[in-house]
């Protein structure tokens, strides 16, 4: 019976994102931003990543939707992709970094075993936590993120062996058949086949060129795109548009000397667009509520956490000053004591907010939010980690210090 009691206790631990690393450090000694946001990504993503690796994630994981979800027997049914690929493209860097301190190397051999073994899962039809990648549209997007931690992680894909990265291939393949919606959407299109590029696979050129054409289209001035025909003041700029533009870029640009041009506007719209997204966050690290899919938390500033991991940021953002902000924002959105619900994100912003959710959230939404996590896949020397605490632009302009004024740039 005691043993029975040891084992239960240790599940609800592992189940409620606890961690050696986590315990660890939850002693008196200060953390260190970096360690402080391992605890956070650990808590975060442990009960998807642990629970698929055990073929239990269908059984563990909620079937919450939103309160205005439109359709919830197949939001739930997809939500299992879409956990997947959220879940995997924010921590994909720090899977692919090597080294740093015995702990974290540590942490990292678990969720690589994890993450390999969900993998396979996933692919597994004989498996309870099979994954189906052609059962409606949103499966089209889902795969993007699927596909963007591979590319983000090259080593996830190099340990999948030779059957599993065939069926990988062909259930990215599969969404082929869905029509994406005239919007960000033709973005995930692109990315699917941006990842069959990279990995030496027949790519269509077409679907790429399609979504790099309209969004040149849909480019507003200084730094954002409009979301399909209209302008809408909501943060997909950096859920999904400047992000995935920088990495079709990376990739395509190693295929095709057709959009140099392009890739050298996006590049320095990039820069713009992530100066704006600092100065967005308020000096005890809230920002503006505003527009949908606000649930996503800190993914508001992917773009920003994205341009901090590939040292992309431009010369007005130190390093140093980035991850205070973002340490702001993650210290923010995660503090409240309903953030979390028996271990698993709920549905909203600062804590359970059900009204914020919109029709299309189900219980994977929200973990898109790892992918502020993404400058973990900087070594501990890096800058960005090293440099002494800075202020960012908000802190010093509200405490009254002398400061460089903002302009709007075109850069059609």
């Amino acid at each position: 019976m005691r043993l029975k009691n040891i084992l239960i206790t240790g599940l609800l631990i592992i189940l409620a994102g606890g961690s050696v690393f986590a315990q660890k450090k939850a002693k008196n000694t200060a953390l260190t931003d970096r360690q402080f946001w391992l605890q956070q990504m650990d808590k975060m993503v442990k009960p998807v990543l642990y629970n698929l690796a055990k073929d239990s994630l269908r059984i563990a994981m909620p079937k919450i939707t939103s309160v205005h979800i439109d359709n919830k027997e197949h939001r739930i049914k997809v939500q299992y992709v879409e956990v997947l690929g959220r879940v995997l493209s924010g921590i994909a860097p720090w899977l692919q970094l090597e080294g740093g301190s015995a702990e974290e190397v540590a942490l990292r051999k678990q969720y690589r075993e994890w993450a390999i073994q969900g993998l396979k899962n996933a692919l597994d039809s004989n498996a309870k936590d099979f994954m189906n990648f052609d059962i409606g549209g949103q499966q089209l997007v889902d795969a993007s993120y699927v596909a963007l931690a591979l590319v983000r992680a090259p080593w996830l894909w190099e340990n999948l062996d030779k059957k599993n990265q065939a069926l990988m291939m062909q259930s990215i393949v599969t969404t082929r058949r869905f029509k994406p919606v005239f919007s960000n959407w033709l973005l995930f299109s692109a990315m699917n086949e941006a990842f069959l590029a990279k990995f030496g696979y027949s790519w269509d050129p077409m679907r790429v060129d399609y979504a790099l054409q309209q969004m040149e289209q849909w480019y507003t001035g200084d730094g954002m795109y409009t979301d399909g025909t209209s302008f809408a003041f909501d943060y997909y700029n950096s859920y999904v548009i400047h992000p995935y533009l920088a990495t079709l870029a990376n990739i395509i640009g190693t295929k095709t000397s057709s959009y140099k041009e392009m890739f050298g506007k996006i590049k320095k719209r990039n820069e713009r667009y992530a100066i704006i997204q600092e100065r967005l966050i308020n000096a005890d690290g809230t920002y503006p509520a505003t527009g949908r899919s606000i649930i996503y938390r800190g993914a508001a500033f992917h773009h920003l956490a994205d341009m901090a991991w590939r040292k992309a940021l431009p010369k007005q953002l130190s390093p140093a000053q980035v991850r205070c902000a973002l340490t702001a924002v993650i210290r923010k959105t995660l503090e409240s004591p309903s953030t979390y619900k028996n271990g698993w994100l709920t549905i909203g912003l600062y804590g359970d907010q059900p009204n914020l959710g919109d029709f299309y959230n189900n219980q994977g939404s929200p973990y898109i939010a790892s992918n502020i996590f993404l400058p973990l896949g900087l070594p501990a020397s890096d800058p960005f980690w090293a440099n002494p605490a800075e202020k960012w632009s908000a802190q010093k302009i509200w405490s009254g210090e002398n400061f460089e004024n903002d302009h709007s740039v075109s850069l059609k």
